[in-house]
């Protein structure tokens, strides 16, 4: 449980993080094909680029899994 492990053979630019997104604060035409969800996720890169933005976090992540990328959450 205590044991040191080099994790620097992981690819950190294959993680990705998916947070939740106000629908409210998203740009008009980007809210206009989304009625009906007051909420959606983002999905960004190490850079803090949005790369998608999907209905619920289960579709994130099974996005970003089927495109060989580790997601995250973040708060």
């Amino acid at each position: 449980m205590y044991t040191k492990h080099d994790l620097s053979q992981f690819d950190q630019g294959r993680i990705v993080y998916v947070r939740p997104v106000k629908t409210e604060d998203l740009p008009e035409d980007v809210r206009a094909q989304m009625t009906g969800l007051d909420e959606v996720y983002a999905v960004h890169n190490s850079d803090g680029e949005r790369l998608a933005l999907v209905k619920d976090r289960a579709m994130a992540f099974v996005l970003a899994r089927q495109n060989d990328l580790a997601p995250v959450t973040v708060h």
